[in-house]
């Protein structure tokens, strides 16, 4: 058995390094299908044959890999390295790759990949045939990210540095990506200046190459995006996923965009929209992807149905005829109410409604605590929109109505 010290005392690199010896990846192999529920017992059973520090840290990162498994597809997730913070900041594969397919679409063939973490964004442009630098002045994060080139093949394409971002000459290469850490001590980062590096320094070094992407929050505000940037907003299955900078040639400063994966549909304009138009509850009511609401495109919606806001503040769009759109969901509305716990428990009941969504925008009530006080019981489902119309709390019934 290989000597590692007690679990309480194993340094990071030597327990990683223990990962990848072949007792290490006997234990991940054999790990792969465990159950977390008895994990104090398969603990137990493997320190009969194995050191404590490798046991401990075979069952973390099984645990890693179990939970990277819906970023990256089990069959990578269960041949890659993973650390906690890797996990939860790393980009998912489909983000990944549709990032790395517009580089590549543009003629990109090298990439710094700048604060590179466990290297799922290096190995996306890798996949897409683009060389990488990948830099991480963690030690061990590094480390990680060179295993993961290594596991998937592409240890030819991704050259992995342990470094600080800052002394990186990026002149060779064809265009840079920098994903800066937006978690601290506290939790998420939303100043862009508190970002590891600042929004600044990534925007000046972006502005250096001849074409550069920067990752930011999804929720970062537009004033905080300059002038030279192409901005992005990218969505997968409907949950808003993350931002994107786009600099150089092939973007367009200034312009927003919206993608929607996995149909990559996409809205974009070369500027800010001027308001919408704001009007009563039609037949129709229409619930923008997260991504068009982030991107301030849900004006684009509201011309492409020839519809309106039933709102100023709020992003719900209606109209009287239907309109099909990846960018949105369509419902059909039966009833307006004002808000009223009474009088939607008694239609629902009249209705023998036993299935019911809440969606709300703009209302304080919390979905779990209305559903818990209409006592539902029948066959039917409904859709029920807490929200503001012209201003009043007001309630919308309705059903989604099914595309072709």
């Amino acid at each position: 058995m290989n000597a590692l010290p007690p679990a309480d005392q194993a340094d990071p690199l030597a327990a990683f390094a223990a990962l990848r010896t072949p007792e290490g990846t006997a234990l991940l192999d054999e790990l792969r299908d465990h159950d977390p529920a008895r994990e104090l017992a398969t603990a137990t059973r493997l320190r009969r044959t194995h050191p404590a520090a490798l046991v401990s840290a075979a069952l973390g990162q099984a645990r890693l890999r179990q939970r990277a498994a819906a970023k990256f597809g089990a069959a990578d997730a269960y041949r890659m390295f993973f650390t906690p913070n890797g996990v939860e900041q790393a980009t998912r594969t489909s983000v990944a790759g549709y990032r790395a397919g517009r580089f590549a679409e543009l003629g990109v063939r090298s990439v710094a990949d700048l604060c590179c973490g466990i290297g799922g964004d290096a190995i996306a442009l890798a996949r897409a045939g683009i060389r990488v630098l990948a830099v991480d002045r963690d030690p061990l994060t590094a480390q990680v990210a060179r295993a993961n080139a290594g596991a998937l093949g592409l240890q030819d394409l991704i050259e992995v540095r342990c470094a600080d971002v800052t002394d990186i000459d990026t002149s060779p290469y064809d265009a840079v990506f920098v994903d800066p850490a937006r978690r601290g001590g506290r939790g998420r980062i939303f100043d862009p200046e508190a970002y590891s590096p600042p929004l600044s320094w990534a925007t000046e070094a972006a502005l250096k190459a001849p074409r550069a992407a920067l990752k930011i929050a999804p929720g970062v505000p537009h004033e905080a995006i300059g002038p030279q940037a192409e901005a992005e907003w990218i969505s997968d299955g409907g949950d808003v996923k993350e931002a994107v900078l786009w600099f150089g040639e092939g973007f367009t400063p200034g312009a927003y965009r919206a993608t929607l994966l996995p149909s990559r549909a996409t809205l974009a304009s070369e500027g800010p929209l001027p308001a919408p138009p704001v009007g009563p509850v039609g037949r129709y009511l229409y619930e923008p992807d997260g991504a068009v609401i982030r991107a301030h495109l849900v004006a684009d919606i509201v011309e492409r149905c020839g519809g309106r806001l039933i709102d100023e503040t709020i992003a719900y769009v209606t109209s009287d005829s239907p309109y099909a759109s990846d960018a949105t969901a369509a419902y059909e509305i039966t009833d307006q109410l004002p808000f009223n716990m009474k009088k939607l428990k008694a239609l629902l009941r009249e209705r023998q409604v036993g299935v019911l969504t809440v969606k709300k925008r703009g209302s304080p009530v919390e979905p779990e605590e209305l559903r818990r006080k209409m006592k539902l019981q029948g066959p039917h489902e409904a859709t029920v929109f807490l929200t503001r119309v012209a201003g009043a709390p007001t309630m919308l019934i309705g059903q989604p109505v099914k595309r072709p």
